[in-house]
């Protein structure tokens, strides 16, 4: 059984960038969302980005941003993955030459098949709780009973924390997982604390399941 991918997502300083990175993180998100209380301008991710080690992933997270301002963001990161929040189709989504996964808003019933089926040039679907419409980072969980199983990875978000993230392990055997409120002290800071535990739960949770 492969471990189960990390995710640490709203990512606003350096030293919350290198403490992920210690604990062995294999993705960090940055949010480039003006709306969003963890909004980064591009400039500055970049700036956290340039220091990040080889296999450490640095995700652009947009919510129907047009295409200039995507392509800006692309040419300032320079992100390994682009991560789609909002009701971008899939040719916009593709059109940019990078992976990307896709964010699938489960706070409301969906049927995972037909979005695969539409995002099949996803690099994965991820699970967030929010409605349509809205965005992640709010802390509350969606109901992972309704999560059917599609030929492409899953990344389990929404409310995630270190108290139920080794249930959500087990329960549903994601690819991934990925965090952001569940690990702060507010919103944009992360807790170091919270942030190791949570990596601890996981790392017991994948060996709970072999």
């Amino acid at each position: 059984m492969s471990r189960t991918r990390i995710k640490f997502c709203g990512i606003t300083r350096e030293k919350d960038a290198q403490a992920a990175i210690g604990l062995g993180v294999d993705a960090l998100g940055f949010v480039l969302v003006p709306a969003s209380p963890r909004h980064i301008p591009a400039e500055k991710a970049a700036a956290i980005r340039r220091r990040l080690p080889p296999f450490v992933s640095a995700v652009a997270l947009l919510k129907d941003a047009d295409a200039a301002f995507v392509q800006d963001a692309i040419d300032t990161l320079k992100p390994d993955l682009l991560q789609f929040h909002g009701d971008e189709p899939a040719d916009f989504c593709a059109s940019f030459g990078l992976p990307y996964i896709k964010a699938v808003a489960m706070g409301e019933k969906q049927s995972l098949a037909p979005l695969a089926r539409r995002y099949k040039g996803a690099a994965g679907l991820l699970l967030d709780s929010h409605a349509k419409g809205g965005m992640g980072g709010r802390g509350e969980t969606f109901d992972w009973s309704r999560v059917t199983a599609v030929k492409m990875p899953l990344v389990l978000a929404g409310g995630l924390n270190p108290a139920n993230v080794g249930r959500g392990v087990r329960q549903l055997r994601p690819y991934g997982v990925d965090v952001s409120s569940g690990i702060e002290a507010r919103p944009g800071v992360k807790d170091h604390d919270k942030m190791r535990a949570f990596v601890e739960a996981v790392v017991r949770a994948d060996r709970a399941k072999k």
